[in-house]
């Protein structure tokens, strides 16, 4: 590994720091867009952004995610080539099918997929180029732009009456500005060095790590997957003005976990690919005790206040976000410890099973969601989500910290 020895809390801060910025505007502006904008717009790019981010979150078929286990420059610079090429050639392919799926009226703003998938696959990518660095001032000011400067475009098209078109601009621009920041270190021979990588080195580094395509691909689509067939499940029974509260309050909602999930899941994947058995299972332990310790407090808000806060922020026509907010507490408080602990078991080369634990959650969330809709409408799915993830992710960080083949530390 290259940069400093930071430990993992000092790590964390400097992350969490940029991504306390990061989240502040778009906290910030939130009321303002929720005034700009309509609940069905919301809907419809809630549609939009969970077809992009199924797409995406493979679009560089996850050996990114191998970079910060590469043992040395070479085979990262390889590891960094190969995720280029996989990128474009799935940037490409969703030209043919965003036409496809516009044209019979699948999905609104179509034409921004192709470059909506590739912005946020090259930002994923250089993300974990420089976590492998360990360039955590870096990675501060990309998420500070990325999130920051998306609600901010987000804002200017409403405006500029843009619709939907407006809140799928945002993300994919400041996608793109963001990637500036994580342009050093630059790999061996530079970046355009990357296009002329020997085929055989690329071929020698994708089966070393064929486990991320052929485990963790599937792992990380299913996941993305079921925000997509929830969204679909959403449209179905209760319209697209209903899409566009639960995507509301979700985005909100997963603003601490993206913002604490994030900072912690790059400094500690790190620290577990070279950490010996005992000291990786102790930080695993520390981190879901200290999570646990900010997700109870903000559960407690969102059931005694939910609606009142909504509807004061947002404007009464929001307070149905609030209303599920309030539902969907319990599981916004256990994924808030869940979500920086995927990296445990990427490290712990554990990824068949990970993918098997993801998919029985997954239908649980999915099942529990159907059954709740079915039986009682918006806030009875809500509140039947809550019940089914409290108790899938009790086992989940059960089986963690109680985890007993991990590996021994890989070599620097």
């Amino acid at each position: 590994m290259h940069g400093r020895p930071d430990g993992l809390l000092k790590a964390t801060l400097t992350l969490l720091a940029g991504g306390a910025l990061a989240q502040a505007l778009p906290l910030l502006l939130g009321p303002w867009l929720a005034r700009l904008y309509t609940p069905a717009e919301f809907g419809h790019y809630t549609v939009f952004a969970a077809v992009a981010a199924n797409i995406a979150v493979v679009a560089c078929a996850r050996y990114d995610f191998a970079l910060p286990l590469a043992r040395d420059e070479a085979e990262a610079r390889d590891l960094i080539a190969l995720c280029l090429r996989v990128l474009l050639a799935v940037s490409l392919l969703c030209v043919p099918v965003a036409a496809v799926a516009g044209y019979a009226g699948w999905l609104p703003a179509w034409p921004w997929l192709p470059f909506a998938v590739g912005a946020a696959g090259l930002v994923q990518c250089l993300t974990l180029w420089s976590t492998r660095a360990q360039h955590f001032r870096r990675l501060s000011g990309s998420r500070i732009t990325h999130y920051g400067g998306a609600s901010v475009v987000q804002v200017a098209g409403g405006v500029a009456h843009l619709g939907v078109t407006g809140l799928v601009a945002g993300p994919v621009l400041a996608a793109m500005a963001a990637c500036t920041w994580m342009l050093h270190p630059r790999p061996l021979g530079g970046w355009r060095a990357l296009w002329t990588t020997p085929r055989a080195a690329l071929a020698a580094v994708a089966r070393r790590h064929r486990e991320f395509p052929l485990l963790n691909t599937p792992h990380a689509f299913a996941g993305a997957l079921q925000d997509t067939l929830a969204v679909a499940l959403l449209v179905a029974w209760t319209g697209e003005a209903s899409a566009g509260f639960w995507g509301l309050a979700l985005r909100y909602l997963k603003a601490p976990a993206t913002l604490v999930g994030g900072a912690v899941s790059q400094a500690l994947y790190p620290k577990l690919a070279h950490a010996e058995p005992d000291a990786a299972r102790r930080a695993v332990r520390q981190v879901m005790a200290m999570l646990a310790l900010v997700a109870v407090p903000l559960v407690l808000v969102l059931v005694l206040a939910g609606p009142q806060i909504f509807g004061a922020l947002f404007g009464e026509r929001w307070r149905p976000a609030g209303e599920l907010a309030r539902a969907l507490a319990p599981y916004i408080g256990v994924h808030f410890i869940a979500a920086p602990l995927a990296v445990v078991t990427l490290a712990w080369r554990a990824q068949a099973w990970a993918l098997r634990v993801a998919l029985g959650g997954q239908a649980v969330f999915l099942l529990s969601l159907a059954a709740g809709l079915h039986v009682g409408g918006l806030l009875a799915g809500a509140w039947a989500v809550s019940a089914g993830m409290t108790l899938y992710f009790g086992a989940y960080f059960w089986w963690l910290a109680t985890w007993k083949e991990v590996p021994h530390a890989t070599a620097a």
